[in-house]
């Protein structure tokens, strides 16, 4: 699950991992290519990661590439 909102020029970001697909896909890795993409930085655990940005413009992209950052992590 990713989620993203903006507010008063700001970026937050949320992304979920089920325990299930920890092995193949960690939640870290998807935060910090999506906030790379807001202008921002993040982290997290494995299964949760947070991250912020100062783009608020480019969140629907952000959002919209994490369906391909999943596919290509999957088929690694």
């Amino acid at each position: 699950m990713a989620l993203g909102a903006a507010n008063d020029g700001k970026v937050s970001l949320l992304v979920v991992v089920t325990k299930d697909l920890i092995g193949r896909l960690k939640a870290g890795d998807l935060i910090k290519a999506m906030a790379a993409e807001v202008g921002g930085t993040g982290g997290g655990r494995p299964e949760m990661a947070q991250a912020g940005g100062k783009d608020p413009a480019k969140l629907d992209a952000a959002l919209e590439n994490v369906f391909g950052l999943v596919e290509r992590m999957l088929e690694q």
